[in-house]
């Protein structure tokens, strides 16, 4: 069954089409990623989904709540952790996280042990009262997740969540992932870099180019589809987009990331 619908969903930037008629299907309880090379068009996806850009045509549906005509019921179900720094770091992890408690309404007699949940499952309990800028930036990352978490949404959004993690700390990040959508339930919709992570994680993956899907599938069949045994997702991606990871992308998303990777280093 599915829970996120797009149809047509379409934003423009003046002469920029950013997204260009999508047209989706996620599945409920499924983790699917968005590739595609900078100014494919995924974070605008992302921000049209999680209702913090409207879109300039098409439609689209969460858990059967229209996008635009139920934009509050859509906030209430989903999660969404964004590439920027969302973390207070002049506050304790406990009060970032008391903090969005109160933000997503949860009862006060219910705060407490979600904090503390929360805090425990993505293994920050014994750095629940450091300052977060403490932190090292693979804690950030989870403590960011577990922000997202606290009202258990039915959908969580990911832009990039390991961007600038060392590999320790990146797979630290895909085990909690995991986790959340085994304990939970939730279905996770990604965006990412990593074809590691991409393969690893997701049940299916939409790659993206100008705008446009341009390949869709499981892993295993995107490898299938371009006719090259033993295929890799990097493979795929070059074939699909005519581009590699290194390439694309303008002066403001080079310094986006480059501030991502510094905050989280």
């Amino acid at each position: 069954m599915s829970i996120v619908e797009s149809e047509k969903l379409t934003r423009s930037f003046g002469a920029l089409v950013a997204v260009d008629a999508l047209s989706l299907r996620i599945e409920a309880g499924e983790t699917f990623a968005l590739l595609g090379p900078n100014g494919a068009g995924k974070s605008t996806t992302i921000k049209m989904l999680t209702t913090l850009l409207p879109p300039t045509s098409g439609t689209a549906s969460l858990a059967g709540h229209s996008l635009v005509g139920e934009a509050r019921e859509v906030r209430r179900i989903i999660g969404y952790v964004p590439q920027m720094l969302s973390a207070d770091g002049t506050l304790t992890g406990y009060e970032n996280l008391l903090v969005f408690a109160k933000l997503y309404r949860i009862k006060r007699s219910e705060r407490e042990d979600r904090v503390r949940d929360a805090l425990e499952f993505m293994g920050l309990a014994d750095s629940a009262d450091k300052p977060v800028r403490q932190f090292s930036g693979g804690m950030i990352r989870r403590l960011e997740i577990a922000q997202s978490m606290l009202h258990i949404p039915r959908i969580l959004f990911l832009d990039e969540p390991t961007v600038g993690l060392d590999p320790s700390a990146r797979r630290a990040v895909w085990k909690h992932v995991v986790e959340l959508r085994d304990r939970y339930g939730m279905t996770i919709v990604l965006t990412t870099h990593q074809m590691e992570e991409a393969d690893l994680l997701c049940d299916r993956i939409a790659i993206m180019d100008k705008g446009r899907v341009v390949a869709q599938g499981s892993p295993r069949e995107l490898k299938a589809s371009i006719g090259k045994d033993d295929a890799t997702l990097d493979e795929v991606f070059i074939h699909y987009t005519g581009s590699n990871l290194e390439s694309g992308g303008n002066y403001r998303e080079t310094r986006r990331t480059r501030r991502s990777v510094r905050r989280l280093g």
